[in-house]
């Protein structure tokens, strides 16, 4: 009789299920149903962690642009026209000022514009 197990091999499925909680149907019970589940769920979550990023710097660069606007200046002009007065602000922080605190952001304009 061959040895198997199943301790070990109980433990690792059970430790697999544990991340189908909250699935629906077959999904969350049945062994090979939530196993692929759960792998194409860290697949998306995986790529979704990169697309996030690529998604957020677009939102920021469009926030960037609705405020440079409402001064008279295109986006590419005024990130170029940033970099010649050596001002260093992420895109993140200058889009929260475009929104939040229109003043400050007026005042960044001011300084780029001269």
């Amino acid at each position: 009789m061959r040895s198997v197990n199943h301790v070990a091999s109980r433990a690792r499925r059970k430790k697999m299920m544990k991340h189908a909680k909250g699935y629906f149907g077959r999904r969350k019970n049945v062994w090979t149903v939530s196993k692929n589940a759960i792998e194409k769920g860290w697949t998306y979550a995986y790529r979704d962690r990169k697309a996030k990023k690529r998604e957020f710097r677009s939102l920021w660069i469009q926030r960037i642009n609705a405020g440079a606007r409402e001064h008279g200046m295109s986006y590419s002009v005024f990130m170029g026209k940033l970099k010649e007065a050596g001002i260093e602000i992420n895109r993140k922080a200058l889009a929260d000022l475009a929104m939040n605190e229109p003043k400050a952001f007026k005042a960044v304009v001011d300084k780029v514009k001269k």
